[in-house]
C-alpha cells in the first residue's frame, strides 16, 4: 500500500490539493498556488482556520507563500521556506513574491515610520526576516536601510541576502532566554525544532520544520539511544519530540519546554530528566 504525502509538507484535503500532486491523488479538485509574501511581522501557521486551533508553525515578514485557498479572511498556504501547510490570517499576506535584498540578524529590531530612531516604531521584526532595502539615510551618527514605503530598519541589523553566519551555534546562542512557545519560530519566541531551523537558516543551510523531519534529514546520523557517541559543538541530540544542540562535548543548548525558555544545560542532566517523561535519547545527528 502506498503511504499518502505527508500533510505537513504536502497541500491537499480531501476537497482541494496542490495541482502538483495530482499523479499521486484522485477525486479532488487540483489547484496551482497564487505567489503572496507575508506582510506581518510574524504570523501563525494553525491547523485550521479558526482562531482557536492549534499553532503548528509561524512565518516571518518578507518570506513566500503559494496560496491554495482564500476564505472567509483565512489562507491556506504552504511556505516557500520549508515547504510547512497551514492557515493564516488572509490580511498578513499580500499578492506575489518579493525579491528580498537582506535579512535581519539580530534577534529581533524595530521598523521605524523613518530613518530616526525617534519616529515611531511601526513593528518589530524578528532575527530571519527578509526585506527589500531601496536606499539608506543616516541621521546623528546611525545609519538606516530604507524600505520602498519609506519605513526604516538600523542598517547595522541588516545582511545582505545570500551572507551566512560562519557557526550556527554562535546564532543559536543569541536566543539564550528567549521565551519557549509552542509552533514559535521567531526571535520573540521559539520551540525546539524552531530553534535549529532559524539558527542553521542564519549560517545558509536550509532544513525542515519538524523534530522528527530533523531526525531524519540533517546531516550524518552518529548513532541511535544505546549510548551517547563522541560528541562535538554543533551536534544535534533528539528524543521523541525534542532536539538540542551540542555547545561542547557536555553541555547542550535548547528551547525547554521544561524551563520555558531558551536554556544550556548539561547534557547528562538532561538524559535522565527528559528519560522520566519521553525516554531516552532517540538519535544523535551531526549536521
Amino acid at each position: 500500500m502506498t503511504q499518502a504525502p505527508d500533510r505537513r509538507l504536502n497541500a491537499y484535503r480531501d476537497d482541494r490539493a496542490d495541482i502538483r500532486l495530482r499523479s499521486e491523488l484522485t477525486d479532488r479538485e487540483f489547484v496551482a498556488g497564487r505567489p503572496a509574501t507575508i506582510c506581518a511581522a510574524v504570523i501563525d501557521f494553525r491547523e485550521a482556520p479558526a482562531a482557536g486551533s492549534e499553532c503548528i508553525s509561524q512565518g516571518l515578514f518578507g518570506e513566500a507563500v503559494s496560496i491554495f485557498e482564500d476564505h472567509d479572511g483565512w489562507s491556506w498556504v504552504q511556505s516557500g521556506l520549508d515547504g510547512y501547510v497551514g492557515y493564516v490570517r488572509s490580511a498578513a499576506l499580500v499578492s506575489g513574491h518579493a525579491q528580498p535584498t537582506h535579512m535581519v540578524v539580530a534577534q529581533r529590531s524595530y521598523r521605524y515610520a523613518g530613518s530616526d530612531l525617534k519616529f515611531p516604531v511601526v513593528d518589530a521584526l524578528s532575527v530571519g526576516s527578509r526585506l527589500n532595502i531601496t536606499g539608506h539615510a543616516e541621521t546623528r551618527g546611525t545609519r538606516y536601510a530604507l524600505l520602498d514605503d519609506g519605513t526604516a530598519v538600523v542598517a547595522s541589523h541588516l545582511r545582505p541576502i545570500g551572507e551566512s553566519e560562519a557557526d550556527y551555534v554562535d546564532a543559536a546562542m543569541r536566543f539564550l532566554h528567549t521565551p519557549y512557545l509552542w509552533g514559535g519560530r521567531s526571535g520573540f519566541g521559539v520551540d525546539c525544532s524552531g530553534l535549529v531551523q532559524l539558527s542553521m537558516m542564519m549560517a545558509g543551510r536550509s532544513i525542515l520544520r519538524d523534530t522528527d523531519m530533523q531526525a531524519e534529514t540533517v546531516g550524518t546520523l552518529l548513532g541511535t539511544g544505546a549510548g551517547i557517541p563522541d560528541l562535538q559543538r554543533g551536534d544535534l541530540v533528539f528524543w521523541k519530540g525534542h532536539v538540542a544542540i551540542m555547545t561542547d562535548r557536555d553541555t547542550m543548548l535548547h528551547a525547554s519546554g521544561h524551563a520555558m525558555t531558551v536554556t544550556v544545560e548539561p547534557l547528562k542532566e538532561a538524559i535522565d530528566r527528559i528519560a522520566e517523561s519521553s525516554g531516552p535519547p532517540s538519535a544523535f545527528r551531526r549536521p
